[in-house]
């Protein structure tokens, strides 16, 4: 299997300042990514086929087989980036992949979305913490940590 290891854009992890703790990591969950993956799939292969069907294509049935081939193949390379993408909360910061340090206080609201957390700051900059088993309990944690600041 294809392993796509961290890059320069990714970068590494924000090293904490001293004195911060670390109260909470958010990781991807496997299931979550995969069955994700698999209600793409099924979608992006029923519009495929409905397509060709309007098309008057007389093999209808390979849309949706490309579709799923597709969506396999793509899931399987992005895999290891998507399962490296941790999510560190702090008693200062929520501390993500790119660099990303957003302090607590500037936390406006996180709500869960399709299998993952949206997290808006006050600034209005917007963050996606994907693949999360449990997305409606990410983001009362981020909420109230948010609050407590």
């Amino acid at each position: 299997m294809a392993r796509i290891e961290p890059d320069s854009v990714m970068g590494h992890p924000v090293p904490l300042a001293d004195g911060e703790q670390i109260i909470a990591e958010f990781r991807p969950n496997r299931a979550v990514y995969w069955r994700s993956h698999l209600v793409m799939a099924v979608v992006l292969g029923a519009l495929a086929g409905v397509v060709l069907l309007w098309q008057a294509n007389p093999y209808p049935v390979m849309g949706p087989i490309g579709a799923v081939i597709a969506i396999a193949a793509r899931a399987a390379f992005v895999q290891s980036e998507a399962m490296a993408e941790i999510w560190r909360l702090t008693d200062r910061h929520l501390l993500g992949p790119a660099s990303r340090a957003i302090p607590l206080a500037q936390i406006q609201t996180a709500r869960p979305f399709l299998g993952a957390v949206q997290l808006i700051t006050r600034a209005g900059d917007k963050h996606l913490i994907k693949y999360q088993a449990d997305p409606a309990a990410t983001a009362a944690r981020l909420i109230a940590a948010g609050r407590q600041t």
